[in-house]
């Protein structure tokens, strides 16, 4: 792909990388997730899929005369049609996500889910939330357009605080064609994140969760009295930290994100951990084969 920007997240092996993760993603998926998204019709499409045997009613156009010549057998010629998929990617730009490279990562994998939706052709839009919905581009076709998705990824910037309910609400009262929505997030804002996965369920959206971690949060690793901020509220608290604060914290990191995977799934969606210490690409392919993105 070529052009001339320098961007602060996407440098040049990244976007070479786009390429070759998209082609993976084909052997993934092969005669998976994209059979899903074909439907067999009569004398419709481009690629020949099978027959069926003539019925009263049916166009004598689709007939295959040739075959007729041959057996005397009446059948129809089907082909098959590939359905376009709206992809609405959500990416979180609230302040928490400021912390280590949680943003730098989400836009990547905004990124790059972004490109195989186009190269599949399909419908993608972009846009970021906080306490409100921010509309952002889309939808786009093509993979052409993958650079006006970059202009907007690498000009996000985290701060604010995190209103899941009512931003991800409006995204879904503001979007009038249902597809497949992906909310890209660290999930910080606990008391929503429930009713923001039912709105979308209510507004009939296919959703896919991408849970952005950085493992280092809780390694902490100092001990003594400290006063921690709150970088979306500023709110403080002074604490103590000891071994067994520690390793409490940490438990709460895990049980924090195995709440979120059950809320997933008591709703149908697919959820996915994203942690920054994993590789753009891993995250992905890892998306692909828990059978999600494309369906």
């Amino acid at each position: 792909m070529a052009h001339s920007r320098k961007y602060r997240r996407f440098d040049e092996d990244f976007i070479q990388q786009l390429e070759k993760l998209y082609l993976i993603s084909k052997k993934v998926l092969s005669g998976g997730q994209f059979e899903l998204r074909k439907r067999r019709k009569v004398a419709s499409g481009i690629e020949f899929a099978d027959y069926r045997n003539y019925a009263p009613g049916d166009d004598m156009r689709t007939l295959d005369w040739r075959i007729y010549a041959r057996t005397e057998k009446l059948l129809l010629r089907l082909f098959e049609e590939k359905e376009e998929l709206d992809i609405h990617i959500l990416v979180d730009r609230s302040a928490s996500m400021a912390m280590g490279t949680k943003l730098d990562h989400a836009a990547r994998l905004a990124a790059s889910m972004a490109y195989i939706g186009l190269r599949n052709m399909d419908r993608v839009s972009v846009h970021t939330f906080d306490t409100d919905f921010e509309r952002g581009l889309g939808p786009l076709m093509g993979r052409g357009q993958i650079f006006k998705f970059f202009d907007l990824l690498d000009k996000i910037e985290a701060d604010g605080g995190t209103e899941m309910r009512e931003s991800i609400g409006g995204f879904a009262a503001q979007t009038r064609r249902r597809g497949l929505a992906v909310v890209i997030s660290d999930f910080y804002d606990a008391d929503n994140i429930d009713a923001c996965l039912r709105r979308l369920r209510y507004a009939q959206f296919e959703t896919h969760v991408i849970h952005v971690v950085d493992r280092d949060e809780a390694a902490i690793v100092a001990h003594g009295d400290f006063e921690f901020i709150d970088c979306e509220t500023g709110d403080t608290v002074a604490l103590t930290a000891t071994p067994a604060m520690i390793a409490a914290y940490r438990k709460e990191q895990d049980r924090f994100q195995l709440e979120i995977e059950a809320l997933c799934a008591r709703r149908g969606m697919l959820y996915c951990v994203a942690p920054t210490q994993l590789a753009f690409q891993d995250v992905v392919l890892r998306i692909f084969r828990a059978g999600g993105f494309i369906s």
